[in-house]
């Protein structure tokens, strides 16, 4: 499978795009709670508060309006949410302001470990966060492996066959998502996967979509605000894989979504009630906030 997002030809009416992690299969908080967290607490120091530091990164990775966010402004997120927490600050822990992170975070528009690894060879005070993220790669190796897709996915994939070109948008690594969707036999449904090298969503969209299919035959699957972005960002259809009910999410998906959108009648009221359910799920503000 060519890497190029231009090798997607239509051959239907239809594209259906699918994002990858938490989606698909259920290896977000495995993903966060293993390997993301524990990786920033040790390669930071953070050890003293790392009760903080898991509030904060389970919110913005997890259960926020952020979730599904690229790992390097998600990492500069949760830093800023630190330095200002009060219970962090009374216990005098140095937190890192990543300032080089953040500036070439604004300025490229691939945000992947090779892009960071060819930037730093210009600045040397990316290596850090580069060493951070390659640690986090070997972590989700070793830890995450033999999770398989929700339930109702293969059925809604095959169903979807018959009349949608598909592909993954997704900003995991590429690596790990050909192995993820090799290893349960779902590649021989999508044309192409797109990983975080590729740059975001949204371009992956745009890119692969470009005038070939009308918005409303484009639908995008994801359980995130960064997923129905990258929808809107080309005008498309949006279905929310819902957080904690991903199974039956699914479910509807296969009994009665998929005949929305096929009909070209998914857009409107049944997608807004839809969209509304994501948005009661993922609040943009964490609730220590809220407390103070």
């Amino acid at each position: 499978m060519s890497n190029s997002l231009l090798s997607l030809q239509k051959s239907k009416d239809f594209l259906i795009a699918i994002d990858s992690d938490g989606c698909v299969f259920d290896t977000m908080e495995v993903k966060h709670k293993e390997c993301f967290c524990p990786v920033t607490v040790r390669h930071y120091g953070l050890q003293a508060i790392s009760k903080f530091v898991r509030d904060s990164w389970e919110f913005v990775n997890l259960y926020s309006i952020d979730r599904g966010m690229n790992r390097f402004p998600a990492l500069v997120r949760v830093m800023d949410q630190l330095r200002t927490r009060p219970e962090v600050l009374r216990r005098r822990v140095d937190i890192p302001c990543l300032e080089a992170l953040n500036d070439w975070i604004r300025t490229n528009p691939k945000l992947g470990n090779s892009a960071l690894a060819e930037a730093a060879e210009q600045i040397p005070a990316l290596m850090d966060a580069l060493v951070w993220s390659e640690t986090v790669n070997q972590a989700v190796i070793e830890m995450v492996h033999g999770i398989p897709p929700f339930p109702y996915v293969h059925a809604v994939l095959s169903k979807a066959a018959d009349q949608a070109d598909m592909m993954v948008a997704s900003s995991t690594p590429l690596e790990a998502l050909q192995r993820e969707w090799g290893e349960h036999g779902l590649s021989d449904y999508v044309q192409k996967i797109a990983g975080q090298e590729m740059g975001p969503k949204s371009y992956q969209l745009s890119t692969c979509a470009g005038s070939q299919y009308a918005p409303d035959c484009i639908l995008m699957i994801g359980d995130a605000f960064s997923d129905y972005c990258a929808a809107k960002s080309v005008d498309a259809c949006f279905y929310p894989i819902l957080p904690g009910e991903e199974e039956s999410s699914w479910k509807r998906l296969q009994d009665e979504a998929l005949d929305h959108f096929f009909a070209r009648k998914y857009q409107g009221f049944y997608e807004e009630e839809l969209i509304g359910e994501l948005k009661k799920r993922l609040p943009e503000h964490p609730s220590w906030e809220l407390k103070g």
